[in-house]
């Protein structure tokens, strides 16, 4: 609103009539992005080690390693990237109030079948210039990845258009999250309700309530995102829709008895149905599953 060059209000003047102090129109930020964008991969990179790890003992951590920072920075940039430390404790704005909130429903349940339950997070994907949101929604049983996004923006609309997508391959008995405002939104609980799957969330804090998407995202970190160091959006897109292939459909998994996800998943599915795929279909789903 403010016109440096003209020729009869002067920029004091036009401040005044905006009600904008001068000192704020002259005002020029000093902090460099992507000073912010080298700190957050350093969280990052540590929070997968020890989620435990809150705003306090980060900026303990960040310091040993030589980084001026203080606190204030840190909560900053860590309520940026999404990270709360692990730990029960009190958290304040909750979006969706408590009408949202659903209980934790996999506490000593036996999963014995896919498609009984799936789980879904969202993460923080580092790039040489910014960063992105990842979000997938993951069998719990086969850890089958049944489709994923990316955005810049935590907006819900990206987490209900992953859901929205995995369920239109087939549909889960649970559907377990965070209590994030992605998870508790409206369009995001009624996509879940109105197909009949039963909601679940984990505690305040405890992130091994959802224990096999964590491990997901320390996987797909140290083998993708921190190798790749992509250049933009488009190359986090690609390559990890390359990855998403060869995760469930090349990568044996320990946990699996050296089985891939998508053999695990095929295997315990029925071949055709209301809702169900075919055991051939199930390679060809997750490699069309993004959008950004």
């Amino acid at each position: 609103m403010i016109e440096p060059g003209h020729f009869e209000i002067p920029v004091d003047r036009q401040c005044e009539l905006i009600g904008l102090p001068r000192s704020s129109y002259y005002y020029s930020s000093q902090r460099d992005p992507r000073e912010d964008e080298r700190l957050m991969r350093l969280i990052d990179e540590q929070y997968l080690k020890t989620p435990f790890y809150g705003t306090r003992r980060m900026t303990t951590w960040l310091r040993r390693q030589g980084e001026a920072i203080n606190r204030k920075r840190v909560v900053r940039l860590m309520e940026l990237m999404g990270l709360v430390a692990i730990y029960p404790k009190p958290r304040k704005g909750l979006s969706g109030g408590a009408s949202r909130r659903f209980p934790y429903l996999l506490r000593d349940l036996a999963i014995i079948r896919p498609d009984q339950v799936w789980a879904t997070d969202i993460t923080y994907i580092p790039m040489q210039k910014g960063f992105l949101y990842l979000v997938a929604v993951m069998d719990w049983y086969s850890r089958y990845v049944l489709s994923w996004r990316l955005s810049n923006t935590l907006d819900p609309h990206f987490c209900v258009e992953a859901t929205e997508e995995a369920l239109g391959m087939a549909r889960p008995e649970i559907f377990n999250s965070d209590q994030g405002s992605q998870f508790t939104s409206d369009e995001h609980v009624g996509l879940l309700q109105g197909a009949g799957v039963r909601i679940s969330m984990d505690g305040k804090g405890r992130v091994f309530d959802n224990i096999f998407v964590e491990r997901l995202w320390r996987t797909v970190k140290y083998e993708e995102v921190y190798l790749k160091d992509y250049e933009d959006g488009r190359q986090a897109r690609d390559s990890l829709a390359a990855y998403w292939d060869f995760y469930n459909n090349e990568r044996p998994h320990q946990g699996l008895g050296d089985r891939t996800p998508a053999e695990v998943y095929a295997e315990g599915r029925p071949d055709d149905g209301e809702g169900g795929l075919r055991r051939t279909e199930v390679s060809k789903c997750v490699t069309a599953n993004y959008a950004m």
